[in-house]
């Protein structure tokens, strides 16, 4: 009995240690390949190539509005693909009136480096000082719009940064309640050591928040987005989407369109 148990606790000890070996490779999903550009599209753009703090240059494009924009979208999408995955939304956004920078986190698309939680969160930090620094946009008139993964780093900025308004579409508490979710028989918050944990940053968020999240998100529950709500200061919205993790914003076009552009109407200033 006592041998069954010891080799039942040396298999857990060992693919926990898989696990961490791995965790990298099982948060991110970049892909260089540039499939598209916003010309496709019929968006002009301008190529970006930044340097953050530690030296890493990384690549995004600036999608300027059809006429004088009062607001610029800071666009930090999920951890799968790369800027070119991300068209129809561009194309939404830049339909209601707004400028937008999107960019590749470092090992997405042409940047350069490798992806972890405090490399994305320069990244970042480095797209919002050119916002501010370069082409002189007031904090307020920039709202960041954070996809998946995207949520954590959006939330991560606007602690460090002010902005106008915050957007997370599809977001997740933190890593270690996502990766518990997925191994409930292994002790996941002590192993984790990606972070990504947004549920204890949001009482210190001082900007409005928007989130927008599907009940049939087959990754990350209702519940996820509702604790985060919960723990956000005012003035906060929930908006309910249908679809997929990955197309409700396809499926409710309608309600996300609106959504956005409500959030923009009362709070750009």
């Amino acid at each position: 009995m006592l041998e069954f148990v010891f080799s039942i606790l040396v298999g857990l000890l060992a693919l926990a240690l898989i696990l961490r070996w791995r965790e990298p490779s099982m948060i991110y999903y970049p892909m260089r390949e540039m499939e598209v550009t916003p010309e496709q599209a019929g968006l002009k753009f301008e190529d970006v190539w930044l340097t953050a703090s530690d030296g890493v240059k990384i690549h995004g494009w600036y999608v300027p509005a059809a006429g004088t924009a009062a607001t610029t979208i800071l666009f930090l999408h999920g951890n799968a693909g790369n800027i070119s995955h991300r068209l129809e939304k561009l194309a939404i956004l830049h339909n209601l009136g707004v400028a937008i920078l999107i960019i590749d986190y470092r090992g997405y698309g042409q940047s350069e480096g490798q992806p972890d939680e405090q490399g994305t969160y320069r990244d970042a930090q480095t797209a919002y000082d050119y916002l501010t620094k370069t082409l002189n946009r007031e904090p307020k008139t920039i709202f960041l719009h954070g996809e998946s993964l995207g949520t954590a780093i959006a939330v991560e900025l606007a602690l460090n940064a002010p902005v106008g308004g915050i957007i997370l579409e599809e977001p997740f508490t933190s890593i270690a309640d996502v990766g518990q979710k997925m191994f409930p028989f292994l002790p996941v918050r002590l192993l984790a050591k990606t972070k990504y944990d947004s549920l204890s940053k949001m009482p210190q968020l001082r900007a409005p928040l928007l989130i927008l999240h599907s009940r049939d998100d087959e990754m990350f529950p209702m519940s996820y987005a509702q604790r985060l709500l919960a723990a956000a200061p005012e003035p906060k919205r929930l908006v309910e989407l249908r679809g997929s993790h990955n197309d409700a914003f396809l499926v409710s076009a309608p309600a996300y369109r609106q959504a956005i552009a409500n959030f923009l109407a009362e709070h750009r200033k």
